[in-house]
């Protein structure tokens, strides 16, 4: 079954029932539907939805603070934010790889030495990544008194 089909993109749900366990079922959802031209239209307008939809979710940004004091291998990154599983952190690297925030710099040895850095479009985030993080300890000690 071809999944890369032009214009259409496809939502893996799988479910478990005692008939049929671990189907995966294929949902198709349309590109050009009404909420995706809306996002894609948010997103030329509107500078925060841009930046949001790079760095946003859980993990993104967290990665990304953990490479602003330089290079670091998956297993360095896996140690320093311990609460993230596996698969998410597989996931939110090839996202920022993609968007162009992180390199991963593969080494052709035995057994492979792979690196995350961040890209030139990355480090331009490093300020807004302090930023966040005075704001947290100012936010957080203003509110536990």
């Amino acid at each position: 079954m071809n999944l890369f089909l032009i214009r259409q993109r496809y939502i893996c749900t799988c479910f478990l029932t005692s008939t049929y366990p671990g189907v995966c079922n294929m949902t198709k959802i349309k590109e050009n539907s009404t909420i995706n031209l809306n996002k894609e239209l948010a997103e030329l307008k509107c500078p925060v939805t841009y930046v949001m939809n790079k760095i946003g979710g859980h993990w993104k940004s967290i990665i990304l603070y953990q490479l602003i004091d330089g290079a670091k291998r998956y297993s360095e990154l896996r140690r320093a934010i311990p609460a993230i599983t596996e698969k998410m952190l597989i996931q939110s690297l090839k996202q920022l790889e993609a968007d162009n925030l992180i390199i991963r710099k593969a080494e052709p040895v035995v057994p492979p030495f792979v690196t995350y850095f961040l890209s030139a479009s990355g480090e331009k985030l490093i300020p807004l990544m302090h930023s966040m993080a005075e704001w947290a300890i100012q936010d957080g000690s203003s509110t536990s008194m």
